[in-house]
């Protein structure tokens, strides 16, 4: 088997980028095609020879077919950029189009994009190009709009703009009130996560400078990601009660709803935005997984009888589809959901993930909006003869990038035209302003951690690596759980170290975290300086060590565990010391894990023999699924997790050494 990796095209828009010329990428980035006897799966070539002109009921389009594609090609996508009406073609169908003209329209480019499972081609071009004026002398039905979705996923607090990372919510601002001048019926809204393992100047202020700055950037809605949950429900209700937004929540349950509440706010099962003469109905759902995947009782509350409960978060799509029915009885001419779930990889022709498999069976969204897996995706799932696919997309993490779609619809009829979809880059708006209110915001937080987080407690031979495609800490070894996990095991003298890769949150130096001080040596191929801040960057969460025992039996349940969930995508990957194992990720979930040995190679059985081990608070109770493998009984907690890792880098300062980036040693194998 071998593999490639698809580069990544741009297309840049002249006349649309009205406000601030805005390149974007308009394709699923950087997918992997995989070439296995004579089959090669990608993503589609594009489309060529595209031609248009002005006709009497908007733009005519034609072009030639892309080369056949595994998987096979569903659709192509017509559209013209922020504020246009995009229409989806069946591939069964010509390969002409007229797309309509909607009033009040930017000028732009036409472009043709195919689209098959694995996502979108490189947007092909027409031969021409229109003003806005020449657009306004189509006619215009007064009932076909073009609605415009704003998007972002997995924000984790990234307010602050990152050289080497996060655009920040001063440049978003702008960039979104850019966008918004393109279409009048703009909804902005989040897929989750905005807030939780998230740097210095957002945990620091219990995440309301996360919140501040999405009301600063006109968020419409959000719904609840896992890490809204990293703290109790009184803080959940304190975030829904700063928020200018509304929190929607479609598979809560109205019990559970009803303790999501502050004050005259309160999260909803859906709502609708009435914008642009369109009323777009929002519905959104959180993973079922978050019970697994914060600490226990963070879920709990007590009603107002008195009674303790705990918030029940339904699997499966029965009450997303319920909250899109009652949203259009409500009035909605169009539907959008916004959900917790992603993509995790495309392999042997399938794009597989949560978000893909919940995706098929969602009914009546005009497009549905992924997070929590990290990744950048986007796709269409092929729908009946009068519904031709629902868009999908999601993006990455810590607010690199944002999603910005059209949709087209028939508001007498509210039937969908067409969708298309642009990822937006951070080096796309390069060129746009900072908005002074957002800036002043990110300033004033920052001011009061530079002196106590600027501090230098080490410096490191590298950078210690995170994320990708997929990302290296969920799924395989890593430097950074390399470091850890011997650092503990060394500490605390167990036989085994097992933390989960999802605790590791940036880089080392952090991508999100940018000290005031400029004399830090923070690139380069030498020694590079790391603070406190960055420090808190990598480890959010307050986890304390715990020491506890484990059968081999349990063991190798723990490790079955790691490697299951939604791999490559889910935190709960282990990295370890003291033992090496090996995995087979095509293997059924529970029996995935082929070997567990000491370092020595003596295999570990599945057996009675005990066995110690070092781990965190968060995991021998359960967190990210690892249930009855651990002794909670038995376990000894002590310190932060932080405070071992600042005082070993402090250390490593102390004796004039360079704290070394591991290399990889083999002791995580994956067989397939």
């Amino acid at each position: 088997m071998t593999t490639t990796l698809k580069t990544r095209k741009k297309l840049s828009f002249g006349a649309f980028a009205v406000a601030a010329s805005l390149a974007v990428t308009m394709v699923t980035p950087a997918f992997i095609s995989t070439a296995q006897a004579d089959v090669v799966y990608s993503t589609p070539s594009a489309p060529t020879n595209v031609t248009s002109y002005l006709s009497a009921r908007g733009v005519m389009v034609k072009w030639t077919a892309s080369a056949t594609a595994t998987p096979a090609i569903t659709h192509y996508v017509v559209s013209a950029g922020s504020g246009s009406c995009p229409i989806i073609v069946p591939v069964s169908g010509h390969t002409n189009v007229t797309m309509p003209v909607v009033a009040g329209q930017p000028g732009g480019t036409p472009v043709v994009q195919a689209v098959n499972a694995y996502g979108f081609s490189a947007a092909a071009k027409s031969n021409k190009s229109y003003t806005a004026e020449q657009l306004a002398t189509v006619a215009s039905a007064s009932n076909i709009k073009s609605v415009q979705v704003l998007q972002l996923s997995d924000l984790h607090g990234a307010i602050e703009g990152s050289p080497a990372s996060s655009i920040g919510a001063a440049v978003l601002t702008t960039a979104f009130a850019n966008d918004r001048k393109n279409a009048a019926a703009t909804v902005t809204v989040s897929s989750g996560d905005n807030i939780g393992a998230a740097p210095p100047i957002s945990t620091e202020f219990e995440e309301m400078p996360t919140i501040e700055s999405m009301n600063l950037m006109k968020f419409d809605a959000s719904t609840f990601g896992n890490h809204e949950h990293d703290r109790n429900l009184a803080h959940v209700q304190k975030v829904i009660g700063a928020s200018d937004f509304q929190w929607v929540a479609s598979n809560y349950g109205d019990e559970s709803l009803a303790a999501l509440k502050s004050g005259t706010k309160a999260a909803k099962s859906f709502t609708i935005i009435d914008r642009g003469g369109v009323k777009i109905g929002i519905v959104g759902s959180n993973t079922e997984t978050t019970i697994e995947q914060v600490f226990p009782g963070n879920l709990d509350y007590t009603d107002a009888s008195g009674v303790k409960r705990t918030i029940q978060i339904q699997a499966g799509v029965a009450g997303i589809n319920a909250a899109i029915v009652a949203a259009k009885q409500a009035g909605a001419d169009v539907v959008i959901a916004i959900i917790h779930q992603g993509w995790s990889e495309n392999a042997g022709g399938v794009a597989q993930g949560i978000l893909n498999d919940m995706a098929k069976q969602i009914k009546g969204a005009a497009a549905i909006y992924g997070g929590h897996s990290h990744q950048t995706f986007s796709t269409l799932v092929p729908g009946t003869q009068k519904v031709y696919g629902t868009l999908v997309g999601q993006v990455l993490n810590s607010g690199v990038e944002y999603t910005r779609s059209q949709i087209c619809v028939n508001t007498d009829t509210d039937k969908v035209l067409g969708a298309s979809i642009e990822i937006v880059k951070k080096a796309a708006i390069a060129t746009v302003a900072a908005d002074a209110t957002a800036a002043a915001l990110v300033k004033k937080y920052k001011d009061q951690l530079s002196a106590k987080l600027d501090i230098k407690i080490g410096s490191v031979s590298g950078v210690f690596p995170r994320g990708g495609t997929p990302a290296v800490e969920r799924s395989g070894e890593n430097p950074m759980g390399i470091y850890i996990a011997d650092l503990l095991r060394a500490k605390y003298k167990t036989d085994f170290v097992l933390t989960n890769g999802g605790g590791i949150r940036d880089t080392f130096p952090a991508k999100n975290y940018t000290p005031a001080d400029t004399k830090l040596v923070r690139t380069g191929t030498g020694a590079l300086d790391v603070t406190l801040g960055d420090a808190l960057t990598v480890y959010p969460f307050g986890n304390q060590v715990a020491t506890t025992i484990v059968t081999g039996e349990n063991l190798w349940k723990a490790l079955e565990n790691g490697v299951g969930g939604n791999y490559p995508g889910d935190g709960r990957f282990p990295q370890v010391s003291g033992l090496k194992f090996s995995f087979d990720s095509t293997k059924a979930v529970g029996s995935r894990i082929v070997s567990v040995t000491k370092l020595d190679g003596t295999a570990i059985a599945k057996d009675q023999t005990v066995y110690t081990l070092t781990t965190l608070d968060y995991i021998i109770y359960g967190g990210d699924g690892y249930v009855n493998v651990f002794s909670p009984s038995k376990a000894k907690v002590f310190g932060a997790l932080l405070d071992v890792f600042v005082d070993a880098l402090k250390a490593d300062m102390a004796a004039g050494k360079v704290t070394q980036v591991p290399a990889l040693d083999g002791r995580v194998k994956k067989v397939a």
